[in-house]
């Protein structure tokens, strides 16, 4: 058996699009940075940003104002007013919707079934189950050894 189980060891492609925004923008991001597929669709609303912990109100009310955003390795703000552009543009077609289409799922697919014929799942062999007891001398009568069953 492979070996984690839950793992996708083929292509792998994303679906994003201009309502994604706080961790619709984050994933994406993480998606791309870590170059593992193309993201498919249209770009982010790019609304990564968040508040953290004020202080509550003496009415017991509360408000929040963003006091955090993040930046890539090279020190540039990233994502903020800006979203995560697709690698694949493909509008979102509602009257495709309404006839049970979906044009941006059945891009990535397209993409996905592309890059499986290119790169085939490579088949590994299983070696031979090994036999331990091959060379052991037999347990001495009355031990409980394995012939004496």
């Amino acid at each position: 058996m492979t070996v984690p189980a839950g793992a996708i060891y083929g292509p792998k492609a994303m679906l994003i699009n201009e309502l994604a925004g706080s961790g619709g923008d984050a994933m994406p991001w993480y998606f791309k940075k870590s170059k593992l597929g193309p993201l498919v669709g249209k770009k982010t609303w790019g609304g990564l940003i968040a508040a953290f912990g004020a202080p509550p109100l003496m009415d017991g009310g509360g408000n929040t104002a963003p006091d955090a955003a993040i930046y890539g390795l090279d020190g540039e703000w990233e994502v903020e007013n800006a979203g995560v552009a697709p690698d694949i543009e493909v509008e979102f077609d509602p009257a495709l919707w309404r006839q049970g289409r979906d044009p941006q799922l059945e891009r990535a697919v397209e993409y996905l079934l592309e890059e499986l014929k290119k790169n085939p799942p490579k088949q590994y062999k299983r070696p031979a189950f090994p036999n331990y007891f091959k060379n052991a001398a037999p347990a001495p009568a009355g031990q409980g050894g394995r012939g004496n069953q």
